[in-house]
């Protein structure tokens, strides 16, 4: 017996096929039962006829719960109105495994949901999410392996602050106090004099005590760094790499865009090149468009990065934050040294900052200054340091949030939606 998915079935759209799933669906008469199958693939409407089987076994069709897992054998027949075009007309089955009253009906909280992550994520919804996610990871990869890129996996567990001390997880170490890390890039930066060119994806962890619907304490990064490149390469790079991930999307997960309802349309004129504008330049829109003065120095949050989209239908790229607000590895522009050679990628509709990016600063002294500056000491980021001492060339790179892409990719509400099993400042099971 041959098992096909519900997908290939209905490609296939005629003959007899053989099943197997979950009841996502059921209802039914005394001479009529309709179970909707659910599988990875799609779903499909199966009819079971009274007079079809015996006394027992309909009795055991009549029993059946919702998600619980089943075999079918029947024969296709089109029918527009059924959910995917298709009935399966049953034949034969086999209950594999008849489950309890399932807890998740509709209407229910968020935070029950949430509770109950390990059922909720076979919705349908949640399934096509991930589906998406999967494809922007791939794509990220592929973007970067056709560039002639190599993959390098980072250490999570790391002895150094990478984007400030204050949002480190520690953990014991058996002797010693480690931390999980913020990012690659520390490591990134000494493997980047070997490689040349490199990429990774792996979790990041940050301990922000933050309760919003932007953030996470463990995500994922997708970060990429490259010698002999400044900032407008490496921005070139990004708006590129992005493009790739949407049109990707739209090419790969056509079904699982409408199932989320997402506006594909929006989504298509998403294609480089992108809008550029420095940090000055946003704080002229938001003061002429948006009657809001934001004085030189002060970060942009979320609530200005919203404003700033509202004038945008797709990525924009900000360069040229003020050097006093940015992390100790971003180097002063040598033309404006009060502010910095780095960019912030913002996504439209309201989703906010998808990518962030520099120049490596070169300058072991300026390197050392910032270090102190941030309550850092020296001694601990000697191995960093050695970069600069033995064949220290211009570098860049950029870290992009995969969940913060896949939230605005599907339209989501909530970046917890955009993670298999969000960890955040107040939730930590299932």
């Amino acid at each position: 017996m041959a098992f096909i998915s519900i997908q290939e079935a209905l490609d296939k759209g005629k003959g007899n096929v053989h099943l197997h799933g979950w009841v996502y669906r059921e209802r039914g008469s005394n001479e009529l039962k309709f179970i909707v199958l659910r599988d990875s693939s799609n779903i499909i409407q199966c009819v079971c006829k009274k007079t079809d089987f015996s006394a027992n076994e309909w009795d055991e069709l009549d029993k059946l719960t919702i998600e619980s897992s089943i075999e079918l054998e029947g024969t296709l027949h089109p029918d527009k109105r059924a959910p995917t075009g298709y009935e399966l007309h049953v034949k034969t089955f086999q209950v594999i495994q008849r489950a309890d009253t399932f807890p998740i009906t509709k209407d229910q909280s968020t935070e029950f949901l949430l509770d109950v992550r390990h059922l909720a994520i076979r919705s349908r919804r949640l399934t096509a999410v991930m589906k998406i996610r999967s494809t922007v990871m791939d794509a990220f990869r592929t973007f970067f392996k056709t560039s002639g890129y190599y993959e390098m996996a980072p250490p999570i567990l790391t002895p150094n602050a990478c984007e400030g001390g204050s949002t480190l997880f520690s953990i014991n170490y058996y002797k010693h106090k480690l931390y999980l890390t913020q990012s690659w890039q520390l490591y990134a930066e000494s493997a980047v004099f070997a490689l040349e060119k490199i990429f990774c994806i792996s979790p990041c962890f940050r301990a922000e005590k933050s309760k919003t619907s932007r953030h996470l304490s463990e995500f994922w990064m997708a970060e990429m760094e490259a010698a002999w490149i400044g900032l407008d390469q490496l921005a070139t790079i990004a708006e590129e790499c992005v493009s790739f991930i949407v049109q990707e999307v739209i090419k790969k997960n056509e079904k699982e865009l409408v199932i989320l309802e997402r506006d594909v349309e929006k989504l298509r004129t998403v294609t480089a090149p992108f809008t550029r504008i420095t940090y000055a330049d946003a704080l002229k829109l938001l003061k002429e468009k948006e009657k809001i003065n934001i004085p030189f120095g002060k970060d942009l949050r979320t609530i200005e990065e919203d404003l700033i989209m509202k004038h945008f239908d797709k990525p924009v790229i900000v360069t040229h934050y003020p050097k006093e607000i940015m992390a100790f590895y971003k180097p002063k522009d040598p033309k404006h040294p009060e502010t910095a050679l780095c960019f912030d990628m913002l996504a439209p509709e309201g989703y906010g900052e998808i990518i962030g990016g520099s120049q490596r600063d070169t300058d072991i002294e300026e390197l050392k200054k910032a270090l102190k500056k941030e309550g850092e000491k020296i001694e601990n980021y000697k191995w960093y340091l050695d970069t600069r001492t033995y064949g220290s060339v211009p570098h860049a790179g950029f870290g992009m949030g995969v969940e913060r892409v896949v939230n605005w990719i599907c339209g989501l509400d909530n970046i917890k939606d955009a993670i298999p099993f969000p960890r955040t400042m107040l939730r930590y099971t299932p």
